[in-house]
């Protein structure tokens, strides 16, 4: 799959938020939209999925997604939404579930493909525990963790994620970052708004380090995360360190 942005601009409340972004992915990768509070990255990701007005052009292998049917696209792309919720008292397998209704025919029953991808989906999320559960008697991270397993079970070739390790535990954040690791290495491409810098260094392909709205570096991580670009966006100077795990370490102001 190819998704191509071309141009992009978009505004929030009359306030121009994204300035002219393009950028262009090809087949499995693991994409990190990184930068300061402000500068446009939730935007971005709702623009991708075609959830709020933009100018420009958002593609999919060529098709814009404007132009999707509303159908074709929720099969295309899962969007886990930054503290998404759910208002619902689901129990957390038929939560899971929701995330096949792209899939199946009207009035018509899962099939052994959807339920095999829900199995999937609650296996790589490791919510295996929580089945039989009411959604609203987990925990805000349990809950979290519940939803990404609703986004895995589309198993959409292009899978939005705004912040999916935010309400989570260190040791959550790290399995949560291994699931979408493998998610990608199965074929399909991630796009995920991360503020750990060190977990955005360790399992992404990629970087896109936005900052005023428009892209100020694109690269492998190594490339992006300078200290430079840091003292440039972030204000901040770090410490950098590790080769199998690299680290990125916020110490100091740099105002």
């Amino acid at each position: 799959m190819r998704l191509s942005v071309e141009d992009l601009h978009a505004s929030l409340g009359g306030a121009r938020v994204i300035r002219g972004v393009s950028l262009a992915a090809d087949g499995s990768q693991f994409i990190g939209l990184i930068g300061p509070n402000g500068v446009g990255k939730t935007t971005l990701v709702r623009a991708i999925a075609n959830l709020i007005p933009f100018e420009g052009e958002v593609s999919l292998d060529g098709t814009p997604v404007s132009s999707m049917s509303p159908r074709t696209r929720a099969r295309a792309i899962s969007y886990l939404a930054q503290g998404a919720g759910s208002h619902w008292p689901l129990e957390v397998s038929r939560l899971v579930a929701l995330g096949r209704l792209p899939h199946l025919e009207p009035f018509h029953r899962a099939s052994a493909e959807d339920e095999a991808a829900i199995t999937r989906a609650i296996g790589l999320a490791g919510v295996q525990e929580f089945i039989g559960r009411d959604v609203l008697t987990l925990s805000g991270g349990e809950r979290a963790r519940v939803l990404l397993a609703r986004a895995l079970a589309v198993e959409a070739p292009l899978m939005l994620v705004d912040e999916p390790v935010s309400a989570l535990d260190p040791y959550h954040q790290i399995r949560i970052m291994e699931v979408l690791r493998a998610y990608a290495n199965d074929g399909r491409m991630i796009v995920a708004v991360l503020h750990d810098l060190s977990l955005a260094a360790r399992y992404c392909d990629r970087l896109v380090l936005l900052d005023n709205g428009k892209v100020k570096a694109d690269g492998a991580p190594a490339e992006v995360l300078t200290p430079q670009n840091l003292r440039e966006t972030y204000r901040v100077e770090a410490m950098f360190g590790g080769e199998d795990a690299p680290f990125v370490l916020p110490v100091r102001r740099a105002d």
